[in-house]
């Protein structure tokens, strides 16, 4: 991975998140495999990109949102999906906010180890960006959560990104990891589960559902295998809404049952 040449002030507000942000433990780090390779684990708002950024073991790029990017852009896409349904007597605090975060949000997601996604035409950059940061070597990770609840842990995890397996095994010939993660700021534990593979093969409408599926359900297997905790959920919403994990006995037999075809 190459490295970048960073200012100044980027290392200092570097440091100070990482100063404030729970430093975590690893569990099933021998679930990942050697080389390559895309992790996929839930978004916890701001925690899991910025634990993406520290702790994910090896070279990585995180995806992230290109509009988190763009200094025009920022205001109106972090109020949206960040602070948007803050309760209403609050809300424009955040308002005042999102303008406020707009040189933090570009000075830093430009300089750290980030892809940018658009969710249109140009989605494609991004593909091949990811691509190319495979093949280098380097690992992608990504939070696909949006909004429409799945269970008490996740909320549905959009599919497309599959798509870059797709593109990678045609440049490579070999069949590309997906790495389940589920990330608990509340325990301070990143835990790993046991990867499935694209089957370049497959029809793609199939592998997509697949692998998602799977996914979904390894990620909320991971949380509900840890002690009972408080779950910091995809959407910015009041703390005192936020879930508690359940034990694997309280979710559906489908959930429990993990995929064995990983292909």
């Amino acid at each position: 991975m190459e490295e970048k040449k960073t200012p100044l002030t980027y290392r200092i507000l570097i440091w100070f998140i990482r100063l404030f942000s729970p430093k975590y433990e690893y569990e099933g780090l021998e679930n990942i495999p050697e080389g390559p390779g895309v992790i996929v684990g839930n978004h916890c708002q701001m925690y899991g990109p910025i634990a993406a950024e520290f702790y994910v073991p090896g070279p990585h790029y995180t995806w992230c949102e290109a509009e988190m990017m763009e200094k025009d852009e920022v205001q109106a896409y972090a109020f949206s999906d960040f602070w948007s349904k803050k309760p209403l007597y609050i809300r424009w605090s955040y308002w005042l906010l999102s303008y406020a975060i707009v040189p933090l949000a570009v000075l830093l997601f430009n300089n750290a180890h980030t892809i940018g996604v658009r969710h249109d035409v140009r989605v494609i950059s991004t593909f091949k960006e990811s691509v190319k940061r495979l093949t280098e070597g380097c690992r992608v990770v990504i939070f696909p959560e949006d909004y429409g609840l799945c269970n008490n842990i996740i909320y549905h995890f959009r599919d497309r990104f599959i798509d870059v397996a797709r593109m990678y095994s045609r440049r490579t010939g070999e069949k590309l990891p997906f790495i389940p993660l589920y990330i608990s700021p509340r325990l301070r534990k990143m835990v790993y589960g046991k990867p499935v593979y694209f089957d370049p093969q497959a029809p793609i409408e199939e592998e997509r559902q697949r692998v998602i599926s799977y996914l979904s359900r390894s990620v909320t297997e991971l949380a509900a295998s840890l002690p009972e905790h408080t779950v910091v959920p995809y959407p910015n919403i009041p703390k005192r809404d936020y879930p508690k994990s359940l034990p694997v006995r309280y979710y559906s037999e489908e959930t429990q049952s993990h995929v064995q075809d990983t292909r």
